[in-house]
């Protein structure tokens, strides 16, 4: 038999034995406590029973990295920019004939761009042949870069041209060198000097019996320029028009109405377009077409050639005789009607032409309108303003009494 003594020391060593027990259930449940058992509790609370009694759960394995799905590829946006607009259509430029008459360009940058634009006004004619010589960085200042007034002799030897077109000055915005001082832009000794070459190179145009004409230049961006290119101009028509050439002015076609620089506006057909690239300098295939729209009708008529209104140029062939404009065709009118001349309302005279017949001064209209007295008011009527009334004539009365309105 157990002695009581050993019973007691049994009985005292049970609470520890149990809290074993518990301590070895409580680690053994924490070996396996997974993250979603541990959310689960935490989301129904903890007891006392299952710190000595843990519930058994399902193993639930923790969730593999899922590899993020990758978007799929956007599709390609359409390009929202607005829609080009058509090319310009290109004008063939036809064969020219052997005789064909030369037109010789020459000047700067801007005589080249002349010199496209003519190409284009030109193109489907045998007889004309645009022929452009010009050198971009040129003017008149450096001569020793290039001599205009030496050079355009033996141009005009060498191609043998009907007509001369000059266009130049936007490079000569310089100092120039006179009597071995360097002289500022417009300045009065440089101004002279200037003037003196642009009239040898007229001269010598003027010498080779070449009729030419001088386009002058346009406005630009810049107000400065702007502003040289006007004065520029007045000394360009003075040394043509000194030495037989035509000037031909271009500045209203590139301005707008109040005279600032514009870098679109209509074109040759009253189309609104761009005319100067962004630098304000250059000038666009439109502007180039402007330019030699200004300068294609005063070359017709040095060529002899003719161009109808509203329909294709015409060329004449090289060497034809110029025709004479047709006779005016007659047109049956009907004459206006003249002022002087009554009998056609059947009238033997004008109105107020016979004096008008003497009225009677007597009638209350005359009084009123010549003295300005009205007649006397009828007794009783609106206008009796006499007091104390007066009595009515029998007649009168008669009159009132049957008018009236009876209730």
């Amino acid at each position: 038999m157990v002695s009581a003594a050993r019973i007691r020391v049994i009985l005292r060593r049970v609470p520890i034995l149990i809290l074993a027990v518990a301590v070895l259930a409580v680690s053994t449940a924490a070996a396996f406590h997974t993250p979603a058992v541990a959310q689960e509790e935490q989301r129904r609370g903890w007891s006392l029973r299952d710190l000595l009694f843990p519930r058994r759960y399902e193993r639930v394995e923790p969730p593999r990295e899922i590899q993020r799905a990758r978007p799929p590829k956007a599709k390609a946006r359409k390009s929202r920019a607005a829609p080009r607009r058509p090319a310009e259509p290109t004008t063939p430029i036809v064969e020219k004939a052997p005789d064909a008459r030369t037109v010789l360009v020459v000047g700067d940058f801007m005589a080249s761009g002349l010199a496209e634009g003519l190409d284009i006004a030109f193109a489907e004619s045998t007889s004309v042949r645009i022929v452009a010589r010009s050198n971009g960085s040129s003017g008149f200042v450096r001569d020793d870069f290039y001599n205009w007034p030496e050079e355009i002799k033996s141009l005009i030897e060498t191609e043998k041209p009907a007509a001369v077109i000059v266009m130049m000055g936007s490079n000569d915005r310089q100092q120039m060198r006179v009597n071995d001082e360097r002289e500022q832009p417009r300045s009065e000794a440089w101004t002279k000097e200037y003037e003196r070459r642009t009239e040898a190179f007229g001269k010598a145009i003027a010498s080779a019996k070449v009729p030419y004409l001088w386009v002058g230049m346009p406005a630009f961006k810049a107000p400065k320029m702007t502003s040289d290119m006007l004065a520029f101009n007045d000394i360009y028509r003075s040394a043509a028009e000194t030495h037989g050439g035509e000037f031909v002015d271009i500045w209203d076609g590139f301005v707008d109405e109040d005279g600032a620089f514009v870098t679109s506006g209509p074109d040759i057909n009253g189309q609104p377009v761009r005319l100067r690239t962004d630098d304000g300098i250059y000038v666009s295939k439109a502007g180039k077409r402007k330019l030699a729209f200004y300068a294609e009708k005063p070359l017709l008529k040095i060529l002899g050639i003719t161009a109808p209104t509203g329909t294709a140029a015409a060329y004449a062939p090289a060497g034809a005789p110029v025709e004479a404009p047709a006779a005016p065709i007659a047109v049956d009118r009907t004459v206006p009607m003249l002022l002087g001349d009554p009998a056609l309302d059947g009238g033997s005279e004008l109105l107020g032409a016979a004096p008008p017949a003497k009225a009677d001064r007597n009638l209350p209209g005359e009084k009123l309108i010549v003295e300005g007295k009205a007649s006397d008011a009828s007794p009783g009527r609106a206008d009796d303003f006499s007091w104390p009334p007066r009595p009515q004539s029998a007649a009168a009365a008669a009159t009132e009494a049957t008018t009236a309105i009876s209730p």
